[in-house]
């Protein structure tokens, strides 16, 4: 052997055993890893802890999960069980499932449990937030809120509701082709947000920069908290901090302006802390305000683009709900000459889809909007202003709402920091941890559901009613207990009105031949956009 050949060997010797150690080396230190948190149990309850993988070093889980979304917690609550422990975004975390496990959580607020959203979504959203506000605070800012949300305010809101509504589809019907309609969701529901909840009129050239302003927060939510250039957490905070300066001029003028009745939701807040005795500095008036667009943007924007697919999967249901509006108050409004069509593609039902068309609508009692989009007609006809009492009152609809909300929830769970040790199918969960219960999961194995896969309105219609026989922590949307969703009734009004509006006097079909794929984070949507051609109907 001559000295190259020893010197290939030498080198690769050199190069397995640097391997060697690298493995060993990654070997060890996820060990370690692993017992760095089994020691963390509680040593005073004799209840293991949940199965479970840590992951890696730092990271723990957070990548597989951020590419595998929904799949990871099916995979691991498969492999584990509806309790199972991992490790996301910097903390060790326990996923909980059933209604049961969620009741325990649900109204263990502020005794097992205290609210605790990832390190991330709290630098972003800020420490003045109502979801980072624990115990007595928590209390006076939700009862402060409370008066932004109630039924009086909602009466106050819905005539411009209904008109921003009108509006963006409009804008919909004007596209020479189809639109995405997640993103158009997320225009509507923000310009709701800014407009009907601010009150802050902008052009529309201001509008959009702030609404993929705010995007580019919403996006960086759930990020590792890590402040470095680049990073997610650095780009959220970046637009937080423009969207601050924009509402700090927006709430300087209204509070300059003189006192002219209740106009938006901020309104409803100001005269509410007044009464209450409760100062507002003007970082927790910014800090509510990105809070409320929070709110009203991303996750009815989620339900709407649900809402849209699954009656294009099931035109059926689209047909039932259409006849509900004919047959209720808003009937005298509806042209009934010209009967619903459907065409048949892209259906689940038929297994290709189909054509929705709405029934024309009688323009009398009718607000006006142009008749020309761009080169293409507008509407000949148009809903009155909705109310409270006419949407109550459209019970099939509130079925179909209520059962996207089930199939999709917008968000997939909710975060809490556990107060106490307790217990868990046997498993104990320990204090300092973090627990986050499921929404989606619980729902879809929930065993109250007849077949849970399904898209079944009827479910929840007064003849089977299955929540209400089998418990109403297997359906939770919007979360429960003290830290229940304040805003969900006007996220229901909101989707409400918009399907209204889009059953009586539009016509819409996928412009793809098959569904798109569903991403779970941060909200429920479609992974590449959900793509619709809408157009007016016309007599």
């Amino acid at each position: 052997m001559n000295l190259f050949e020893l010197g290939n060997l030498s080198f690769l010797a050199t190069a397995i055993a640097s391997i060697l150690s690298v493995v060993l080396l990654v070997a060890i230190s996820q060990q370690l890893w692993t017992l760095r948190w089994s020691i963390t149990r509680d040593r005073d309850s004799d209840l293991p802890l949940p199965k479970g993988s840590m992951g890696w070093p730092v990271v723990g889980e957070t990548l597989d999960w951020l590419f595998q979304g929904s799949n990871f917690h099916v995979t691991r609550r498969e492999k584990y069980g509806n309790v199972f422990k991992t490790h996301l975004l910097g903390k060790p975390v326990i996923r909980v499932t059933g209604a049961e496990n969620i009741r325990k959580i649900l109204m263990g607020e502020h005794s097992l449990v205290c609210t605790q959203w990832p390190q991330s979504t709290r630098i972003i959203l800020g420490p003045n937030t109502l979801a980072n506000s624990v115990g007595e605070l928590h209390k006076r800012k939700r009862k402060i809120l409370a008066q932004a949300f109630s039924h009086v305010a909602f009466e106050t809101y819905l005539p411009r509701l209904q008109d921003v509504i009108k509006r963006e589809v409009a804008k919909w019907c004007s596209e020479p082709g189809c639109i995405d309609v997640y993103a158009a969701a997320k225009a509507l529901t923000f310009r709701i947000a800014v407009q009907v909840l601010l009150g802050l009129d902008a052009p529309d050239a201001q509008m959009d920069y702030l609404s993929k302003t705010f995007e580019q927060l919403t996006d960086n939510l759930f990020s590792l908290p890590i402040d470095v250039s680049f990073s997610g957490l650095r780009k959220g905070m970046k637009a937080r901090d423009i969207l601050h300066n924009v509402i700090e001029k927006m709430i300087e003028e209204k509070l300059q302006k003189q006192w002219s009745g209740y106009n938006d939701a901020f309104d409803y807040i100001l005269s509410s802390a007044k009464e209450n005795h409760f100062d507002i500095t003007l970082q927790e008036l910014k800090e509510t305000a990105v809070e409320l667009i929070f709110a009203a943007h991303a996750t009815t924007a989620s339900a709407s683009t649900s809402l849209i697919l699954l009656l294009l999967l099931h035109p059926s249901v689209a047909l039932k709900s259409r006849g509900e509006i004919e047959s209720s108050e808003l009937g005298h409004a509806i042209n009934r000459t010209s009967a619903p069509r459907l065409s048949p593609e892209n259906s689940v039902e038929t297994s290709r889809s189909r054509e929705l068309e709405a029934v024309p609508v009688d323009n009398r009692n009718a607000t006006p909007i142009a008749q020309l989009h761009n080169g293409k007609v507008g509407p000949s006809y148009h809903l009155p202003h909705l109310t409270l009492e006419k949407l109550s009152r459209m019970r099939y609809l509130d079925c179909v709402v209520k059962e996207v909300l089930r199939l999709f929830p917008p968000v997939s769970g909710g975060y809490r920091t556990v107060l106490k040790t307790f217990e868990l199918d046997g498993c104990q969960i320990p204090k300092g941890w973090s627990v986050m219960y499921s929404i989606r999961d619980t729902h879809e194995t929930a065993p109250i559901y007849q077949c849970p896969e399904q898209f079944d309105p009827e479910r929840f219609g007064p003849e089977r009613d299955e929540v209400a026989k089998g418990g109403r922590f297997s359906y939770v949307p919007f979360g429960g207990g003290v830290r229940g969703c304040v805003g969900k009734e006007l996220a229901q009004v909101i989707i409400k009105t918009l399907a209204t509006e889009l059953l009586a006097t539009t016509e819409w079909r996928m412009a793809t031949t098959k569904p798109p794929r569903m991403q779970t984070v941060p909200v429920v949507h479609p992974v590449n956009g959900l793509h619709v051609h809408f157009n007016y109907k016309h007599p």
